[in-house]
């Protein structure tokens, strides 16, 4: 399909984009563009009335909190500005993310991002270094929070989703890897963040490629364990670390919640459209076929029996991106030993408790994957290898003495 005369240069016109019209609709009314299934508005303000007005009022709300941060700064108050600083990055990072195009705005967003996210590394209470990594001719760059104390410590390599950069995860204030002794680094691998402002385009299989080289550089680190490497990869990152978790075996443990490892066309053709609208960028695509091409290539059917690692897998019963039955027939291709949680009456966000979130660094998915991930390090074995939790919300979650092993709604439990 080749863009009608006058559309923008490599930025295809695709069939999802007829829906535009109910799509900004729905915008306006839900102050969401994906993840509809929550009561509530979402974080976008009533100012906000369609798809193409996000980034201009997140952007003026970013720079509120970065003029509040300032001068909260220059009165001394470095922790009210820490904070400031970083809500000021989430809402430059919301406000860039919706533009799928490399042009003078989206510069200019993402460098806000970049700004205020350097004023969290000067005022956090720990040290946070900005790392870049040479590889394939480029750069592709992480965030390395390093724990307090002497002595190598494990490493919990965060990869985010494909709505995420780097700077989404960890809350400087609320570092889950940190209270635990452990070092976080977060990656913006290709189609995230800086790899994006580099022009750098995602294929089906160059991420994993990108966070070897990464982990390549971070074992030579002598703050680093290079023993005790975890992959958290969190949403469409689940899909990355998994390709990960099978093809670079010096990883000790894999934790992949929010299921996006199962065929693309749940997510691309029946959530948001806005999702094919980010891919057609991420991967550079000038036609719809070229990007459908791309896709087909971006599955896990062959991948899931070469992960060899301890392995954490979640879901939402009713995720509408990740169908339970394609979740449960890639985890019984599974080899390595490897625990499946399923939210019951849950969507794409999955969460322990039931509760919402607000924010990325909210969810109490953090805590239990950092939990587990930790108890991989210490050696302890997987509790509930080759099995499916039922994770019902009367009961006391995956870790209690007694828990559901069943796969659905309707199954007896075991």
């Amino acid at each position: 399909m080749t863009s009608p005369k006058g559309a923008k240069a490599g930025k295809p016109h695709l069939r999802r984009d007829n829906q535009k019209w109910v799509y900004d609709w729905v915008v306006k009314e839900t102050g969401k563009v994906f993840h509809f299934q929550p009561d509530g508005r979402g974080r976008f303000p009533r100012a906000v009335r369609s798809h193409d007005m996000i980034s201009k009022h997140m952007g003026l709300q970013a720079r509120r909190y970065e003029r509040l941060a300032q001068a909260e700064a220059e009165a001394g108050h470095r922790e009210t500005a820490l904070e400031l600083y970083y809500q000021a990055t989430l809402n430059y990072h919301d406000a860039q993310h919706v533009v799928f195009e490399l042009n003078d705005e989206k510069k200019y967003l993402h460098g806000g991002l970049m700004r205020c996210y350097e004023k969290v590394r000067e005022f956090a209470s720990y040290r946070i270094e900005h790392v870049d990594v040479p590889w394939n001719g480029t750069v592709v760059s992480g965030n390395l929070h390093l724990a307090p104390g002497a002595g190598a410590k494990p490493l919990v390599f965060y990869v985010p989703g494909c709505d995420q950069t780097k700077e989404a995860w960890p809350h400087p204030f609320w570092n889950h890897a940190q209270q635990r002794g452990m070092h976080a680094f977060s990656f913006d691998g290709p189609g995230q963040g800086e790899s994006n402002l580099r022009g750098i385009r995602l294929t089906a299989d160059n991420y994993e490629q990108a966070a070897s080289a990464a982990i390549d550089q971070l074992i030579k680190r002598p703050e680093i364990d290079a023993k005790k490497i975890g992959v958290y990869a969190l949403s469409f990152g689940s899909h990355w670390g998994m390709r990960i978790a099978a093809t670079e075996h010096r990883i000790a443990a894999c934790a992949a919640p929010w299921a996006s490892y199962v065929d693309k066309h749940y997510l691309l053709n029946e959530e948001s459209p806005r999702y094919k609208q980010l891919f057609a960028f991420l991967t550079q695509s000038t036609t719809e076929e070229e990007l459908d091409k791309v896709v087909a290539g971006m599955n896990m059917d062959g991948l899931m029996p070469q992960v060899k690692c301890p392995t954490l897998l979640t879901t939402g019963e009713y995720d509408p991106r990740a169908p339970i039955e394609e979740v449960l027939r890639l985890f019984d291709l599974m080899k390595a030993p490897a625990e499946l949680w399923v939210m019951p009456d849950q969507h794409h966000n999955g969460s322990v408790t039931g509760g919402g979130r607000a924010a990325v660094w909210e969810g109490d998915i953090h805590a239990f994957v950092c939990d587990w991930l930790r108890e991989r390090f210490d050696g302890k074995p997987v509790k509930h290898p080759g099995k499916v939790l039922w994770l019902d919300p009367a009961g006391a979650g995956p870790n209690a003495a007694k828990v559901s092993y069943k796969r659905r709604w309707f199954d007896e439990s075991k």
